[in-house]
């Protein structure tokens, strides 16, 4: 390649024509990084040319360096104008040439002629000597911006509404505005002048830029990559459209073909718009890549690796290059919709409940592979069952507050499952599975895990809001049956406590006078006293006594709280609510309500196969059948199984530490006896608190935590 250090006379001085090719990004730069720190630099030099020589001293004038532009030259038949195509560096090209043209626009009618023309022919081509109107522009940019491109460049007429918010036609409308302001001297029309032509002067000599020709063999993808300038940075999805479109020109493929079919849509606002990700904001296009890369890859791909990642996988193949973008135009119109299903579907309550709700976007891969399936290849009901196996045990794990650090290695490897495994059976494998996980931070929670966290958890407290309110919608929802129902509960409901926050300035008439008030206090923020309702209850109706005649008794209006909640909402929940409780609302009730929906909560994200519980008590049973000699060395009858593991309860009782960490062998040797063999296959059995060991380890005020089967230890903790 050839480089060469040009000023802007260098360059447009000519016939000629720098050309953006289609599949470059569009226009991106904005006034606050890149116009108006561009115009200081300009005006401050020309304002030094207006001192003279006392401006810069004995040195040489001085010039401002723009930044390399790249540029490749095609075959062009004799007599044409001269064409480059842009291969880096547009950015400032197209930015050069709108401030040309608003420095020619003001001294055109406010300097003189001699300095106007000498900033048109920067800007302009013979019209003569071109065969179509856009090829008098010196530079021509991307498809995307043409039409604001030639609304701005044209200086006789304003720019079409639809246009003048484009970045190009800012970008204009600001150097015009900044040129005015700096260069007109209302009261003093030589000054203008002179600082007019001391800008033009500027404009066309004192900035700078390297020229790079490519020459042929030149690797242009590799040079664009490696340039890095004073500029918007790329997207990732920017340097992989440049190098699947320059690939594409290298195999002799019809680039322009290309990009209209398969990646002019992803150039839109939507796919460049940054969205929230985590705490971050990142272009939509590059979330969508980093997903479909995990989906192919099935590894994790770092946010900052997303195009070396794109790069070895096309390259590592040797993929043809249309396939490649045909399949990910495809997947981009399957991420497009994701949000857009009927919520009563499979994949909009799996989009809303675990990647919303959840706050779970790790597992969109999982999704989109599934979705891109055929239906030849996976029917709708095996797709629908591997999303709800995995809504099922991702929504179980939240419930019991079990961490979440795993899932993006568990995807990965259910990603890989699914390869490996027969489409048709995708929803069979999924539970699979997530069944033969027995990692702690893999396990999928069994119903008595489920019941036992939800039976005393303040879940207003610890569940996050959206997440709280997805699992009231999910039971409303699981509540309407009928086929006169409403499709689903309306979303963004308001969270209400049924026994009101304030209940010792409001309810205490009403409530039983022995009960702990520390316990009650708990006990108002569990899943039995939250409901949802239309509308926000103010705080007199929140806080009314239950029943309309304790409202009437007390002097408060003709309605109790109870007939408010249904006036207030058409909820089935609500209406089974004021069912339960007739008479009045206490305690006990919310007790009740709490059990009755947390065995909902398991009905709605059912968990396939035996339930642990049902599994151990099983085998109880079948333990009664064996010989007297065998039963000698097992758990025998349910009378004396408690008493089997009194050793570790009377063992933790004298313990002080809080935390205990053992191997299954050390506490064979303080029971005395083998633990059964349920301990060390299924890692649901320690967080089972009904089963014989469970219940012997809780007398003591102890726990399990982080049982770890492989290396056939568990931490006990003190409760």
């Amino acid at each position: 390649m050839q480089a060469r250090t040009l000023t802007p006379a260098m360059i447009f001085g000519n016939q000629v024509r720098y050309v953006v090719p289609l599949f470059q990004r569009p226009y991106v730069w904005t006034e606050q990084d890149q116009w108006a720190p561009l115009w200081d630099d300009v005006h401050r030099i020309a304002e030094q040319l207006l001192a003279g020589p006392a401006g810069y001293g004995l040195q040489q004038p001085p010039v401002h360096f723009l930044g390399a532009i790249v540029l490749d030259q095609p075959l062009t038949p004799t007599g044409y104008i001269g064409v480059r195509h842009v291969v880096d560096g547009q950015q400032r090209l197209t930015t050069l040439q709108l401030m040309l043209d608003a420095a020619e626009w003001v001294a055109s009618r406010h300097g003189a002629a001699i300095d106007a023309q000498a900033l048109r022919v920067l800007v302009l081509n013979e019209s003569a000597i071109t065969p179509h109107p856009h090829e008098v522009y010196k530079v021509w940019p991307t498809d995307r911006d043409q039409a604001a491109f030639l609304a701005a460049m044209d200086n006789s007429t304003e720019v079409p509404s639809e246009l003048k918010y484009s970045a190009v036609a800012r970008a204009h409308q600001f150097f015009t505005g900044a040129i005015e302001k700096w260069a007109i001297i209302s009261d003093d029309p030589a000054q203008t002048t002179a600082r007019i032509r001391a800008l033009a002067l500027t404009l066309r000599e004192h900035l700078k830029m390297v020229v790079i020709d490519l020459e042929p063999g030149d690797n242009a993808q590799v040079i664009f990559e490696t340039l890095n300038h004073r500029g918007a940075p790329l997207l990732a999805a920017d340097l992989i459209k440049n190098l699947v479109f320059q690939t594409a020109a290298i195999q002799g493929l019809d680039t322009a073909e290309l990009y209209n079919r398969y990646w002019r849509e992803l150039d839109s606002d939507y796919w460049r718009q940054k969205v929230a990700r985590g705490r971050q904001y990142i272009p939509r296009i590059d979330i969508f890549v980093n997903y479909w890369l995990v989906m192919h890859l099935r590894h994790e791909v770092p946010a900052d690796r997303i195009f070396v990642e794109f790069r070895d996988h096309l390259m590592a193949g040797q993929s043809a290059i249309e396939p490649t973008l045909a399949e990910l135009a495809q997947d981009a119109a399957i991420y497009r919709t994701l949000d857009s299903h009927a919520a009563s579907s499979a994949i909009g309550r799996f989009h809303y409940r675990t990647i919303q709700a959840l706050d779970s976007a790790v597992v969109t891969p999982f999704l989109l592979a599934l979705l891109r399936q055929p239906t030849g290849a996976l029917s709708v009901a095996q797709r629908d069952k591997a999303l709800a196996a995995l809504e099922s045990w991702l929504i179980r794990r939240a419930v019991c507050r079990l961490t979440s650090k795993d899932i993006n290695r568990l995807v990965i490897d259910l990603l890989q499952k699914l390869a490996e495994a027969d489409p048709a059976s995708a929803g069979d494998a999924t539970e699979a599975f997530l069944l033969a996980q027995t990692a702690d931070s893999r396990v999928w929670p069994t119903d008595s895990m489920v019941l036992e966290a939800l039976a005393s958890m303040p879940a207003y407290k610890v569940l996050l809001r959206g997440r709280l309110r997805m699992l009231l919608e999910a039971i409303e929802d699981h509540r309407r049956t009928g086929k006169s129902e409403q499709a689903g509960c309306p979303r963004g409901l308001t969270i209400e406590h049924v026994m009101p926050q304030a209940w010792r300035e409001h309810w205490v008439p009403d409530l039983d006078a022995d009960i702990d008030p520390a316990k009650r206090d708990q006990l108002l923020h569990t899943l039995g006293n939250l409901t949802l309702v239309n509308n926000k209850l103010n705080p007199a109706m929140s806080n009314r006594p239950w029943t309309d005649a304790s409202a009437q008794s007390r002097g408060l209006g003709g309605s109790g709280k109870r007939s408010e909640l249904l006036h207030h909402s058409t909820l089935k929940i609500n209406a089974d609510l004021v069912e339960l409780a007739p008479e009045g609302w206490h305690d006990a009730a919310i007790q009740q309500r709490t059990k009755a929906l947390a065995t909902v909560i398991t009905e709605i994200w059912h968990r396939p196969g035996q339930d642990l519980a049902s599994a151990v008590t099983l085998a109880d049973a079948e333990l009664e059948t064996l010989p007297t000699t065998e039963l000698a060395d097992i758990e025998q009858s349910p009378s004396t199984r408690i008493s089997k593991y009194e050793p570790i309860t009377e063992w933790l009782k004298a313990q002080t530490a809080d935390a205990l960490p053992l191997s299954f062998t050390e506490l064979e040797d303080i029971l005395g006896q083998l633990l059964p063999p349920s301990a060390r296959q299924h890692a649901p059995y320690w967080y089972d608190h009904q089963n014989s060991l469970g219940k012997a380890i809780k007398a003591a005020g102890y726990r399990p935590q982080g049982a770890d089967l492989t290396a056939e230890q568990v931490t006990l903790v003190r409760d």
